[in-house]
């Protein structure tokens, strides 16, 4: 799959002072499942090595980009860079957006933004960012800083993972398809939001007798919007106690104790996910539950990314 990345996150020399900012977990582990397209507007606009920049915002004015050396205004320049390469990304079928944290203009939520004073009132998302969300507003984005937090990192590849493997279901979609889908994705589903699930249930189910090109485009509206939902220690607990619910009539007592002392202590921190997942995988392929062993849930994404290893990556 095709993921932008800001160049500097890719080892490229763009940075203000001609440095980069290569991150280890994209280049030598994500990495070997994507296939990156870099971007950074502001090395388009200013060339390197440049003065660094700013964001300002002066009441009941648009949002300025001005040099940290002359205090000039130069935002035109970033703009326009920015718009050139949104069109850049825009040509590549991309899955996800990866931004440098901090930056002026690829900052998510994390971008400071100045008075004309020189306070900093609080911080936002950069110019690039604010043009990708319009311009994408359901492809999954994230930045390299907040990719630290096993958490977030967990629920970001998951997301990612999820509207990648909707883009290559939808290429030949069917109604019975589109069935199978939403089941093998149900515990996936769960752990973002029940609710939703269960809204896209009833757009499966179809009571209004809609055409399926219909069907789909809400579908997939409602699908990549759970998706983008994060999970929690709470939901996931709930979707372990559903899931050992298929078992409940091959395990023997002994069995079913030590399944759930794991799911408890999955719930309190004491063991990371993957030892109560393990466990449930291994029992439905010893008594052939092929239910719960065609559910994405189990695997969402490639195990050698061992996201699901870390006690920190539930919260």
């Amino acid at each position: 799959m095709k993921i932008a990345v800001s160049g500097c996150l890719l080892g490229q020399k763009v940075r203000f002072d001609s440095g980069h900012k290569r991150d280890t977990f994209i280049m030598d582990e994500l990495s070997r499942y994507a296939e990156y397209t870099s971007f950074c507007p502001e090395n388009l606009a200013y060339s390197n090595p440049r003065p660094s920049i700013r964001l300002v915002k002066e009441q009941d004015k648009p949002l300025e980009v001005r040099s940290n050396k002359t205090g000039e205004d130069i935002s035109q320049a970033l703009y326009e860079a920015s718009k050139k390469d949104l069109a850049s990304i825009a040509s590549v079928d991309i899955r996800g957006i990866i931004f440098k944290s901090k930056s002026p203009s690829c900052g998510l939520g994390s971008a400071k933004i100045y008075q004309d004073n020189g306070y900093c009132e609080g911080k936002s998302d950069g110019v690039f960012v604010a043009m990708c969300k319009e311009r994408f507003p359901l492809v999954p984005m994230e930045e390299e800083g907040r990719l630290c937090d096993p958490w977030l990192r967990e629920n970001f590849v998951m997301q990612l993972f999820a509207y990648d493997s909707f883009e290559e279901f939808k290429v030949n979609a069917s109604m019975n398809s589109l069935v199978n889908f939403h089941k093998e994705n149900k515990f996936m589903l769960q752990s973002k939001d029940d609710t939703l699930y269960r809204k896209l249930g009833k757009i499966v189910g179809n009571h209004e007798q809609a055409g399926f090109e219909q069907i789909l485009g809400e579908y997939e509206l409602l699908f990549k919007t759970a998706i983008a939902k994060k999970s929690s220690i709470a939901k996931t607990r709930n979707v372990l106690e559903h899931m050992s619910g298929f078992l409940k009539k091959h395990l023997d007592s002994e069995e079913k104790a030590m399944l759930h002392e794991q799911i408890d202590d999955y719930a309190g921190q004491i063991i990371p996910l993957i030892l109560p997942l393990s466990t449930l995988h291994l029992y439905a392929k010893k008594y052939k539950v092929r239910y719960l062993l065609e559910q994405v849930f189990l695997r969402p994404y490639p195990k050698e990314l061992a996201l699901r290893s870390d006690i920190k990556s539930g919260k």
